[in-house]
Parts: C-alpha cells; structure tokens; sequence
C-alpha cells in the first residue's frame, strides 16, 4: 500500500473563498423543475388541454388558462439567440465568480429561456443544448453546452463547481467489503481520484484486501461503522483530507418481517441507519469545510426498497427506509455549508443475499459507474437498475397500488 500523503498546506497569503450560496428561494410550482434537474433531467410544464410548454414555472396555461399543467422531460433541443458577459454582481456568491456569460436560448419546444452559458459555445446564433442543474444551494438553475456528446459542465470554469467530479479529490469508501466497494475503487482511480481511503473493520483475510491490492490510489483503512470510537478515530485521522464520502456500509438479510426475531432487524439497523448517524456526526463537520474549496458531497447508497416495503426483505426495507429518512435530513442540514449529498437507490444487486431474486440484478460494476456519473454530472438523486426504475415509476404513479403488487407476489 502506498504511504498515507499529507495534505498540501494553505498558502498564507492567497484568497480563499467564503462560504457562500446562491440565492435559493423558489415557488412550490417551480420546485417541479428542481424535483428533476435533482436527476440530471431537463423538464417543464406542458398543457394537457392545448400541448403549450411552459418556462417558467406558471400556476396555469397562458394560452388557454387551464391549470391541467405536468412536467415532461424535454431533450433541451435549441437554439442562442444572444449572449452576454456579467461582470458585477450586487450578490455576494456571484461576485466572487465574475464574469458570468450568460444567454437566451429558445428552445425548440416553444419557450425562451435564460441561461448560464458554456464557455466553448460558439458566438450566437449557434446550436446549443439546455439542461437542468443543481446549484450550491441545491436549486434548479439552466446552463447551455454545445451541440454535441462531448463537452460537460465540468470543462467550463463556472459550471464545473455544480459537479462533484472525482478528478483530483480524496474519496472514503465506508465499507471495503461490500459488493459494490471494489468495482468502485476502480472506477474511482479511473476517473483520477488522488487518494481513496477504503474502510474496513477487520482487513482480514487475506482475500478481503487483495482487490485493492493492484489500485495505487487506495490506502486501506480501520473503520466498523457500528463502532463509535471506530467513526471517531478515522475521522481525526483523515477528517478533514476528504472531499467525497461514499457510503456503502450495509447490513442485509432476506428476512421477512414475521420471519424471526428481532436480532436481525437490529442488526440492519445498527448498520444501515445508526452507522450512517455515525458517519454524519464523525465527518459532517469536515466534510463542510472542504466543501468551502470544492464541491464536496456525501454520497449515500441506499435501496429501492426504501421507498417501499419488499416483504420477502420487509426488516431490510424498514432499516432502508429509515436510512433514507436520515439522509433526507442530512440533505437539508449541509445544504447550507454547499455540500452536496447524493442518494444512490439502487434495484437488487448481484450478491449473495439477493440469490433468491429473479433476474434482471444490478451487477456492481454497472452500480459504481452509476455513482461515478452521478458524482460527474451535480446530481442527487440517482435509481440505476430496471428493476428501481420501474419501481420509481410505479411508486410516483401510485404508491398504494404499488404496495398491494408486491405484497400479492
């Protein structure tokens, strides 16, 4: 293993930046496009009665006046119509980011809309490509990229901060025997991370640390998440080095509710929930200052079960879902220091205590570039799998019907 390196110390005389959000305030209506921009989706209101599409957010159709209005994706199709370069900001957030190119960009579905644009779009008129983003504040915000597959955020000066690309970052995987924590690693060194620091309670055998073995950016790392004194020690140890926490620690067992006792259910739940308490109160804080320099974030691996119960997994579910509730809370929580925490709702994944499922299963290679993504793109909410994609679109269409049709299985 490589020898741990130490931080580079701050220069005494350059200017830091101070922890500032962009303003933040939002209607209820124009959350509807936040709700999706959190998937790295672009989507707005379009008129069941007359088809209209609508930017920004209205309460009703200004074409017919009806109040039917869903939110659609959109391919974000269109086109510069002018630009310009703000180089003064009466906000504290944007004037230590100036100059700021911005542009008007007419959508090929109907509607105008202003936009941060990328620095590698060619002057107006030109193609460009609108999409959804999360700022800082974890708001929706648009910016325009070029019309092609190629360019990202992360390549423009201003919208690389909206990302939380690994590139360059010190990463803690919590768990090292988890399924998805190798592939991760991999992913992670593929991608440039420069230090990724793998929990693991007890680095034995042999075999359980061998796959890292052959990732020089790995350090291997003492860390049992049900363990306080554990949580606290790594955290005085690399608190304050990490950029991006990944939570992949989880305790599983395909048990029904009424299947046994309650060792397992609190066995669950001393990993999936009360782990993840303790990782928030062991690195939260340091976390909050890198996110001061960089876009920081936390990135929680929870279940598509978490948005409703799997009774052959009914005390998993339950721990899940309790998981998912904190990680709601921690959202909100660090929101203002600008961290950024990503919730990761995967369907079952290839591993031994889903053996019993039938296919199609996530394999956890496909998961960790999930994550990857996820981290490149600023997003918060991520579902990969068929099996939680079709769950999610059950869920939101009817949570009821969908809690009937797995219980009748």
């Amino acid at each position: 293993m490589p020898p741990l390196r130490r931080a580079k110390p701050k220069h005494p005389l350059r200017r830091f930046p101070s922890p500032t959000l962009p303003p933040s305030a939002r209607s209820r209506v124009a959350l509807g496009l936040t709700a999706f921009a959190a998937q790295g989706r672009l989507a707005l209101q379009v008129c069941r009665e007359c088809g209209t599409v609508h930017y920004p957010a209205q309460e009703a159709c200004r074409n017919c006046l009806s109040v039917r209005l869903e939110w659609r994706p959109q391919d974000g199709a269109g086109e510069l119509l002018s630009d310009t370069v703000l180089r003064h900001s009466n906000e504290l957030y944007f004037r230590a980011r100036v100059p700021l190119r911005l542009g008007s960009v007419r959508l090929d579905a109907g509607p105008t809309a202003i936009a941060f644009v990328h620095g590698a779009c060619p002057p107006p008129p030109t193609r460009v490509r609108l999409r959804a983003a999360l700022d800082r504040a974890g708001a929706a915000m648009l910016a325009a990229l070029p019309d092609d597959e190629v360019t990202t955020m992360a390549d423009d000066r201003v919208l690389r901060e909206l990302t939380n690309d690994p590139a360059g970052r010190k990463i803690l995987i919590t768990d090292g025997r988890a399924p998805v924590a190798a592939p991760l690693a991999r992913a992670l060194a593929a991608a440039g991370a420069d230090l990724i620091y793998v929990g693991m309670a007890e680095p034995w055998p042999p075999a359980a640390v061998a796959p890292y073995a052959q990732i020089p950016e790995v350090l291997v790392r003492p860390l049992d998440v049900t363990d306080s004194e554990s949580v606290d020690d790594l955290a005085a140890e690399i608190g304050g080095k990490v950029d991006i926490l990944i939570n992949t620690a989880e305790h599983h067992r395909p048990h029904g509710v009424l299947a046994r006792g309650t060792e397992t259910a609190r066995a669950e739940m001393e990993v999936n929930y009360f782990g993840l308490l303790r990782l928030a109160h062991g690195f939260a804080p340091g976390l909050r200052t890198r996110a001061v320099d960089g876009a920081a974030a936390w990135v929680n691996v929870l279940s598509i079960f978490a948005l409703s119960n799997f009774p052959p997994h009914g005390t998993f579910s339950a721990s899940k879902a309790a998981a998912h509730s904190l990680a709601q809370g921690l959202r909100a929580e660090l929101r203002g220091g600008g961290l950024r925490v990503v919730n990761v709702y995967p369907g079952p994944v290839e591993e031994e205590w889903n053996d019993m499922l039938p296919p199609p299963k996530l394999a956890p290679a496909a998961l960790a570039a999930a994550i990857v993504a996820a981290l490149r793109d600023g997003v918060e909410d991520v579902y990969p799998g068929e099996v939680a994609q079709d769950w999610l679109a059950r869920w939101r269409d009817n949570p009821k019907a969908l809690e009937r049709e797995v219980a009748e299985r």
